[in-house]
């Protein structure tokens, strides 16, 4: 398969299955067709258990699909992977409490060859960026949860990947600190031009965000529909309140509504696992 100029995932008849053949088989993905281009922001959302976090697995080459073809910057997942072509940003922060900020930052620097003054820099640069220079010695468990994020996102960012991907980053926050942290992850987006696939279960979050929503269906997970998102950028907190934007997060509201009440072929499927998202 190859990919059209500016397309940075491509996923072509992307199926994915778990335990095949056996009683505890589950379909996790079924006849996934999506493009993603560069520099688009892209979410993906749809019920507990449709596939959405497994579909990002298989772009991050965590997980690797039964058929189909992916590529990413033109690459099987696990040569992007190789080439440091993704950074990945999860639910929980996962740093180490023991290193201070700067040093979990560090961390995958450590890991390619950076020198000692060359991590420092990149790590500075990007505490700056998601302004928490000034937190740079500080330890994880002295900052909150959405600080903690913003270096999650600094150490996913420290290597200069071309592609973030993040899987419910902020699902564990308050309301507040989740909107903070939607117009955080805007401004360094349109800062960087990174391309972004964010899995979410807020519509709100998705349609606040994105160039374009994935909507997808119970499991089986397909695609039900791809909501393209006109909303001007740079948006804000006045965002929220225009009617275009109650228009759309009612439209993929509906879209959920109608797959969800359509049900999903081949019957009750076992109930979802952690890594089935």
């Amino acid at each position: 398969m190859s990919t059209e100029q500016g397309v940075v995932i491509a996923a072509q008849g992307i199926n994915k299955i778990f335990n095949p053949g056996t009683d505890e088989e589950v379909i996790a993905l079924q006849d996934i067709n999506l493009n993603v281009e560069s520099g688009e922001f892209v979410s993906l959302v749809g019920p507990s258990g449709c596939g959405k976090s497994t579909l990002m697995r298989l772009v991050g080459d965590l997980l690797q699909p039964t058929s189909g073809d992916l590529l990413v910057n033109g690459k099987l997942p696990r040569v992007a992977r190789l080439d440091r072509d993704y950074g990945m940003v999860f639910q929980a922060a996962t740093l180490y409490d023991w290193r201070s900020v700067t040093k979990n930052v560090q961390l995958p620097l450590e890991v390619m060859g950076y020198t000692k003054d060359e991590r420092q820099k990149r790590a500075q640069e990007m505490l700056e960026m998601v302004e928490l220079g000034a937190f740079a010695e500080h330890y994880p468990w002295q900052l909150s949860g959405g600080m903690q994020q913003r270096v999650s996102i600094a150490r996913a960012l420290a290597f200069d990947p071309s592609i973030l991907l993040m899987d419910e980053p902020f699902g564990a926050l308050d309301e507040f600190t989740r909107e903070r942290m939607n117009l955080e992850l805007l401004r360094i987006w349109e800062q960087t031009g990174k391309t972004v696939v964010f899995v979410t279960h807020s519509i709100s979050e998705a349609i606040f965000l994105s160039n374009r929503i994935v909507v997808m269906s119970p499991r089986p997970g397909r695609i039900t529909k791809i909501v393209s998102n006109d909303l001007p950028y740079p948006r804000d907190f006045k965002t929220r309140s225009d009617p275009a934007y109650h228009d759309l997060v009612s439209e993929v509201r509906e879209l959920l509504r109608d797959a969800i009440g359509s049900g999903s072929p081949g019957g009750v499927q076992a109930p979802s696992r952690p890594h089935e998202e």
